[in-house]
């Protein structure tokens, strides 16, 4: 294991509040720079240990030959995040997002390697009718290349069922340093927990949630399975690219819950909270058809993104899905973090 794995395996093991990076569009669908530089540096001053930048909340047709902006998108980041760590002293974890049959997703990982990124997210949508061995397969290959960080995505957003044998067999490859579970199903959660456990890896494989609907029970539980346990250590999520500083917050009340109880139950209730936002933000009530025009709705609303447009035209927020935002936004004003980005705005758009 090289060095800089052997840190970056560490530094997710810390515990992180890690955004799932949106994409900041001009109305006529060109980057915005501007915003798009200014949504890093608010999760960096926010507090976040790291950024996840070309996964699903960027959008993946960022790769289309006639979008072009996998690379560019990757490097505005890095050079924000760059920038952040010399100035604080602070070391943030610098995800990619790594997609596509295995020669793209080569590719993919060697301009992530390239560019300084430390690990890939890598998604195996594409591979919808790839056998378990013939996924790991693909696995091995792409982290010989860079670190992995496995990443259960839904079906509903595009993602591919995997299954609890595929699971025993990637937390064997050992370029993995984290798993990112967003299956958004119980059962499917516990088996990829069940492979970290019973795999004697868990002081190697980070375990984070992309359950946006389930955040704070799966930070806060100890998965137990007969003598062998495993536990999320921190989120890399879509729900954190909007209200960040208080993610952080919650985060930190998490990890002091678990020694305290008269605090849990308070997190316990902001937990359902969080889930009832979430399902307005993500547009649940229509199979998350809304879930990135939702994303951009908060962030234009605070003056992060100019609008909430995405790459397809036709991607845009659901029926009542507004309302719903207007709804949550008012039932629950302490999960904003309006006031933070207010204070800040001008200095991260200059």
């Amino acid at each position: 294991m090289s060095d800089a794995t052997a840190k970056f395996r560490s530094l997710m093991h810390q515990g992180l509040v890690i955004p799932a990076h949106p994409l900041a569009l001009t109305e006529d669908l060109r980057i915005d720079e501007r915003h798009q530089r200014a949504l890093t540096r608010y999760y960096c001053d926010a507090g976040s240990g790291g950024v996840a930048v070309g996964v699903h909340t960027t959008q993946f047709n960022i790769r289309d030959t006639c979008v072009g902006l996998f690379k560019p998108v990757l490097e505005l980041a890095l050079e924000e995040v760059h920038t952040f760590e010399a100035r604080s002293g602070k070391t943030l974890a610098k995800i990619g997002g790594i997609c596509g049959p295995t020669p793209q997703a080569v590719r993919e990982a060697e301009t992530l390697r390239e560019l300084g990124y430390d690990g890939g997210l890598l998604s195996l949508a594409a591979l919808g009718n790839a056998s378990n061995e013939e996924l790991i397969e693909h696995c091995r290959i792409v982290g010989e290349t860079i670190p992995l960080i496995g990443f259960y995505l839904q079906p509903a957003v595009g993602g591919r069922p995997l299954n609890a044998h595929f699971w025993e067999r990637f937390v064997e490859i050992e370029s993995v340093v984290a798993i990112k579970v967003a299956s958004f199903d119980r059962y499917q959660t516990m088996e990829v927990l069940r492979a970290v456990a019973h795999s004697g890896r868990g002081s190697e494989i980070a375990l984070y949630t992309g359950n946006d609907d389930n955040i704070v029970a799966d930070l806060l539980t100890e998965f137990r399975f007969g003598d062998r346990t495993a536990h999320f250590v921190g989120g890399l999520l879509g729900q954190w690219a909007v209200w960040t500083s208080r993610a952080v917050e919650l985060l930190r009340s998490v990890q002091e819950a678990k020694s305290n109880r008269a605090r849990l139950d308070t997190v316990l209730a902001r937990g359902a909270e969080i889930t009832d936002a979430n399902a307005a933000i993500f547009d649940a009530r229509h199979e998350f058809r809304g879930c990135i025009p939702g994303i951009h709705e908060v962030l234009s609303r605070q003056g992060l993104l100019a609008g909430r447009w995405c790459l397809d035209p036709h991607e845009s927020l659901s029926p009542g899905q507004l309302d719903e935002i207007n709804r949550i936004y008012a039932a629950y004003p302490l999960l904003n973090d309006d006031a933070f980005v207010a204070e800040n705005l001008d200095r991260w758009l200059a």
